[in-house]
């Protein structure tokens, strides 16, 4: 046989497996996912096939080369394995890669960030609207297990949510999750805060009501601590807190821009003009800034404070009735040229 009828098999079988072998590593290893884009979230619910995962693909633009995708699928056993979940699909992802992460179940955890909520049925609303669970689901398990945690009631559950970011499974049930923000609700109380509790001669909850009409009044940090040293003036003297958020809380209309008189009547065990000590439960979640502006409250004489004029967000505090008086007719004065009426 001569060397030429040799050859031209060997360069034939050395292309195909070249080009095989080509293939092969671009199937396997070459970008296939959000090229050159941002990072993407894929969530596969409970029921999800394999066709129903490409079509999902397609639709949220996320693949490039779908046979690729779906001839490795079935040769590792991807295809008949599908696990539910949220998976974060890097950009430039191979095929390799993809399948690998969906066929170990090996989900992202979701960063889950609340700071602001009035009421435990907003906060749930936020808190599920990222995950499987239903606003519904948590709030039934809520109602029903609260005396797992502790002597929480309906009224002050939602203390036990601390405004920060989470990471969490998409997945995650009510009680995991629940469990979860008790945990760092624990964390929080270290011995330094408990310590610091003893000194104000209240409570965790009791603190984080305070917290939670202090973080009402102002959306200044920086007075923080002074208005929490006068509310805790007037504990200490057995004065009616005569918090005005508290009133707008009562009322259940947030878009009061003007607290009247008609307010102060309110029949509510929120309403602090009528009633002594603190209400029931917070009237929002608090940050734990504000929990630690209560902590760390600014010892002085004042107990009494109002809104400055200027609308800084500030406020100007006096030690005795008549030049809270003053205080007070200098911003119902400025409230009046805006026309603000209510």
């Amino acid at each position: 046989m001569s060397k030429k009828k040799i050859l031209i098999p060997l360069i034939i079988f050395s292309t195909i497996l070249t080009t095989c072998s080509v293939y092969t590593y671009q199937m396997l290893y070459s970008p296939n996912f959000l090229i050159n884009s941002e990072d993407k979230f894929i969530i596969i619910e409970e029921g999800t096939d394999f066709n129903s995962l490409i079509k999902k693909l397609e639709d949220d633009t996320l693949i490039n080369d779908i046979l690729s995708f779906s001839f490795l699928s079935k040769i590792m056993e991807y295809q008949e394995n599908i696990k539910i979940g949220a998976y974060k699909v890097n950009m430039n992802m191979s095929n390799y890669d993809m399948i690998t992460m969906l066929r170990s179940g090996n989900q992202t955890p979701i960063k889950l960030t609340f700071s602001y909520a009035r009421k435990i049925d907003d906060l749930a609303e936020k808190i599920t609207s990222k995950l499987k669970i239903s606003k519904e689901d948590l709030l039934n398990y809520l109602l029903e297990n609260i005396e797992n945690y502790e002597s929480f009631k309906k009224e002050d559950i939602i203390s036990i949510f601390l405004p920060d970011t989470y990471e969490v499974y998409w997945n995650i049930s009510p009680k995991k999750l629940t469990d979860k923000m008790y945990s760092e609700y624990k964390k929080f109380w270290n011995n330094d805060r408990l310590e610091k509790l003893k000194k104000i001669n209240l409570n965790q909850k009791e603190a984080i009501v305070l917290a939670s009409i202090v973080a009402s009044e102002s959306r200044m940090l920086d007075e923080a601590d002074r208005i929490a040293g006068l509310y805790i003036n007037r504990l200490n003297r057995n004065m009616r807190l005569q918090a005005d958020p508290t009133l707008v809380f009562a009322a259940n209309d947030f878009t009061i821009r003007r607290v009247l008189n008609k307010h102060k009547k309110i029949k509510s065990p929120y309403n602090t003009y009528i009633h002594r000590g603190l209400p029931p439960g917070p009237i929002r979640i608090a940050s734990k800034k504000y929990i630690d502006a209560v902590l760390n409250f600014e010892k002085h004489n004042y107990i009494y404070m109002c809104a400055k004029e200027d609308f800084s967000g500030y406020h100007a505090f006096a030690t005795n009735l008549s030049d809270h008086n003053r205080n007070a007719r200098k911003f119902q004065i400025a409230l009046n040229n805006r026309k603000i009426y209510k």
